[in-house]
């Protein structure tokens, strides 16, 4: 299954916010979509998840436009959206039968969630006696529970410690090996990076760069080895660079010095890591997301 997006436009009024844009998200797979506030990623969503109509393009799950009653979608909205003074279980439940699951299934389904989670303890509670991290995660319940075709992440980290953090990536990685069409929106690159084989980067409503992180990254210049070593000091006297405790950076005049450079290095001195430097993807953002196209 894969989501496509056709030169898909919208405005609001006089303002142009999305502008002929295209990507394709593939099942199996989580692809991120990037861009500064006021980029276009809100809109993009929405119109992925039919909050409103695209003023032109298409989107398609597998080459035909999207019956909405049939693909389950699941959606993890950055402005929270749960009531603080109802108790949990009893909202749960309602967002499951919107959803259109029966109630002994989605009683079933919620009780394994609120268990997976390690929330099971207070589904007989009021959201707001929740800590904002617990709330994150019982939102996630009302974005899987019907267990969707296509989940829609928009800041799933935020306000999450490392522990519960990692428990959203383990759930995460558990969509994606089931096949589902993961879409994550975040500024938090560190997880896009993890997560996702394929990014588009918005910028002024137009995609800026869109393709495989994989290929993206070895498109830059390979002229950069960094290099770890007890001997770094004997390394940097032989070929330079400033050492920093026990690594150093070391530039190369051109990609075919590297090959060379990386067996020498390793017949004459003991290395504990060398590798190629990339740019990372916060590099790759500020370059395309840094300033209007």
């Amino acid at each position: 299954m894969e989501l496509e997006l056709k030169n898909v436009s919208k405005s609001f009024g006089e303002k142009r916010v999305l502008d002929n844009i295209c990507f394709t998200a593939h099942a199996g797979r989580a692809f991120g979509l990037l861009g500064r506030n006021g980029a276009g990623k809100t809109t993009t969503i929405r119109l992925i998840m039919d909050v409103f109509p695209a003023d032109g393009g298409e989107i398609l799950i597998d080459g035909k436009p999207i019956d909405y009653g049939k693909l389950g979608t699941g959606y993890l909205p950055e402005e929270r959206g749960l009531y603080p003074r109802k108790r949990i279980d009893e909202q749960l439940l309602y967002f499951a039968r919107l959803k259109g699951m029966n109630k002994p299934d989605a009683v079933k389904s919620i009780d394994y969630w609120l268990g997976r989670l390690g929330m099971a303890e207070y589904k007989d509670k009021k959201l707001q006696t929740l800590s904002k991290g617990n709330q994150q995660k019982i939102q996630l319940v009302t974005a899987v529970a019907h267990d969707p075709d296509l989940i829609v992440l928009d800041e799933p980290f935020s306000g999450l410690d490392p522990v519960n953090a990692g428990i959203l990536k383990d759930v995460v990685n558990e969509e994606i090996e089931k096949g589902k069409i993961v879409l994550f929106s975040s500024h938090q690159m560190n997880y896009i990076e993890e997560f996702c084989d394929h990014i588009a980067i918005l910028n002024g409503g137009k995609i800026a760069l869109e393709g495989s992180l994989r290929e993206i990254k070895r498109g830059y210049p390979r002229t950069t080895l960094f290099v770890r070593s007890p001997e770094i000091q004997k390394i940097a006297a032989a070929y330079g660079g400033a050492p920093e405790d026990d690594s150093l950076l070391l530039k190369l005049s051109s990609e075919d010095e590297k090959k060379s450079v990386m067996q020498n290095l390793s017949g004459a001195f003991e290395i504990d890591e060398m590798r190629v430097v990339e740019p990372s993807l916060g590099d790759i953002f500020v370059e395309y997301a840094g300033q209007s196209v």
